[in-house]
């Protein structure tokens, strides 16, 4: 036999959502906290991706998860639910997008116009060719893994986040480092050996195949639209939290051999200590969420170091 439904207050979180947004829901302890979203949404007339909820008492967060009962979070019969407008919202696959798409258009571009952007280009150099190759094929790799292979956790991210994101992609991570690996008097013109260029090649075909090995195995623990967790297990997996992210470093430090550019160090300074900031916080979600089926890592991205 059903439980009977328990009443549930609604007040807003600062600024009111909408003026449909209902004084009072309805809710069964046992039903999922995902058809209460589903159903504040409906009422409000926005879309489920706007709203956070939250306990009044204490602050708890209501996940918005088909595997997550009403009764768990300690709501009872006049428990207080606010609702939190979480601004407008774009997809996360959107973002990842437009993001990688800057530096996919800007390598070739000044590449191929040299000739019109620096003063006495000549043909340009084989470093030049191999790392203009390297880096577009980087980031035409990350577009073609955010379309067929993501799986994302939340559906969307705050709108803003589209020019913040895109900022260090198209500025640090493309524009920069195409102007200057592409000038006549970069370190890129110069003959190089063909020991640094093999080595180059070398790190980047290993960091990348890495990297998508190790996001293939990410993608398997979730089902498609899922937002289920699990212990990935398999190449790198068992050294470090991320090896994701160790083999992005690996494929970056072959494409800095490439290019010899303090541009590129830059990039790649921000880049590993962002993702050592996400893989440490991989690390302690992974302990809490798994405890003892979990074998707790030492180093969560870079093996001795970090």
């Amino acid at each position: 036999m059903a439980s009977k439904p328990i009443t549930l207050t609604v007040k807003p979180r600062g600024k009111p959502i909408s003026r449909k947004l209902p004084k009072t829901v309805s809710a069964y302890l046992q039903g999922n906290t995902s058809d209460l979203y589903h159903r504040l949404a409906a009422e409000a007339g926005v879309s489920i991706h706007r709203l956070r909820l939250t306990v009044e008492d204490g602050g708890a967060l209501i996940p918005n998860a088909k595997d997550f009962t009403v009764e768990r979070t300690g709501l009872k019969n006049d428990s207080v639910v606010l609702v939190k407008d979480l601004g407008p919202q774009i997809a996360w696959q959107t973002v990842f997008i437009i993001e990688y798409l800057g530096p996919v258009l800007f390598y070739p571009l000044f590449y191929y116009l040299r000739p019109y952007i620096y003063s006495n280009a000549g043909a340009p150099s084989d470093m030049q060719t191999l790392s203009t190759i390297l880096l577009t094929l980087h980031f035409v790799k990350r577009e073609l893994e955010t379309i067929f292979v993501h799986r994302f956790s939340s559906a969307t991210m705050p709108a803003f986040n589209i020019f913040k994101n895109s900022g260090h992609y198209w500025i640090f991570g493309g524009l920069n480092i195409a102007y200057w690996i592409n000038r006549p008097d970069a370190p890129t013109a110069a003959p190089s050996s063909p020991l640094i260029k093999y080595a180059a090649i070398a790190l980047f075909l290993v960091g990348e195949l890495g990297n998508l090995n190790a996001h293939l195995t990410l993608r398997g623990l979730r089902s498609a639209g899922g937002t289920e967790r699990g212990i990935p297990k398999g190449l790198g997996f068992g050294l470090v939290t991320c090896p994701n992210y160790l083999f992005e470093t690996i494929a970056w430090v072959g494409m800095w051999l490439a290019t010899w550019s303090l541009s590129t160090g830059l990039f790649i300074v921000i880049a590993v200590a962002q993702m050592a900031a996400w893989a440490w916080k991989k690390e302690k979600r992974y302990r809490k969420e798994f405890g003892d089926k979990y074998q707790r890592k030492r180093f969560a991205m870079l093996p001795g170091i970090v």
